[in-house]
């Protein structure tokens, strides 16, 4: 079934064909008839000036329509195209830019599928609502989190992957990268951080839930990451489609916008306690039993709130 736009959308798709405005391309009517035939379409009759040239490509991109044929959609993604705007990159991205913001009032934007242009459905909104991702600040780079460089880079990749998603409105495959590289970090944080450290369980058996937990109690973590992750574990799980049939939901856009903090704030947790020791309660040793005994080592491991109590010249504040 072709797709069939609004005619609103229409008259806007004919004023970006004509680019009456800068920096848009601009067209002559002959122009314009040789654009449709270079999007498919055959029998293009010659502009003849009777009407202003927008009106005339506005009833062309209806009539198709109404007769059933895919060629609106053929010269929507013809606007998309690189090919129509050789040594003419501002006005290829003005357009694109434009075109986004019209289409996807009608609930489509452009994509891309396997290196063709194509569109794609989304969530009918504004632009800058529809690709605004969510309002948390990733403060820290994944290289600053995972210190193998191969690795990071698989993160970074999934990472970028889920943005792609989220502004396609491929709201469930970016949840699941989402809970993917997570669980990957927590993975990397217990394999190099816990050098020593007894694990709950052998890694390979680990789940995100595991992973979650070990980081908290390691406080690599803090508590709002290790709860509202939860919710990211959740999802990620719609995975398997027997799962989303069970839950009767599909993550949508909202969906995004609450487990894309969650991601955020844990990479941010992990990178300030990169240089944090982990103690764990069955680590610590007391340091008393008498005058003259020699301190355990790893009792007098300094912890993160002891080093914060420092104070520059050495000491430490009164009462520590």
């Amino acid at each position: 079934m072709n797709d069939v736009f609004d005619d609103s959308t229409l008259t806007e798709i004919a004023h970006l064909i004509c680019g009456d405005e800068a920096p848009l391309l601009y067209r002559k009517g002959y122009e314009i008839a040789a654009f449709f035939q270079r999007a498919g379409w055959d029998d293009v009759p010659e502009y003849d000036g009777s009407t202003p040239r927008h009106r005339w490509a506005r009833e062309l991109l209806k009539e198709r329509q109404e007769d059933g044929t895919d060629e609106a959609e053929r010269a929507i993604l013809r606007l998309a195209n690189r090919l129509e705007y050789y040594n003419q990159q501002q006005e290829y991205h003005a357009t694109l830019k434009r075109l986004n913001e019209i289409l996807v009032l009608d609930g489509r934007r452009i994509g891309e599928d396997g290196g063709q242009l194509v569109l794609i459905r989304v969530e009918a909104g504004f632009e800058d609502e529809v690709r605004q991702l969510p309002r948390v600040e990733l403060k820290v780079s994944v290289t600053e989190v995972v210190s193998d460089p191969e690795l990071a880079g698989t993160i970074q990749l999934r990472l970028d992957e889920a943005r792609t998603c989220y502004e396609h409105g491929a709201y469930t495959s970016a949840v699941i990268m989402l809970g993917s590289l997570l669980e990957g970090v927590l993975a990397h944080a217990a394999q190099v951080r816990a050098s020593g450290t007894r694990m709950p369980k052998p890694m390979r058996n680990m789940g995100l839930n595991d992973f979650v937990a070990f980081a908290y109690e390691n406080k690599w973590i803090e508590h709002d990451a290790k709860l509202a992750s939860e919710l990211v574990r959740h999802y990620r799980n719609l995975v398997h489609p027997l799962a989303e049939k069970r839950t009767g939901h599909t993550p949508n856009r909202d969906t995004l916008d609450m487990c894309w903090p969650v991601v955020n704030a844990t990479l941010n947790d992990l990178a300030a306690t990169a240089a944090a020791p982990s103690v764990l309660p069955s680590q610590r040793l007391s340091t008393g039993g008498g005058a003259g005994r020699t301190p355990n080592p790893v009792a007098q491991r300094p912890t993160p709130a002891s080093v914060a109590r420092r104070r520059p010249g050495g000491g430490t504040t009164e009462g520590s």
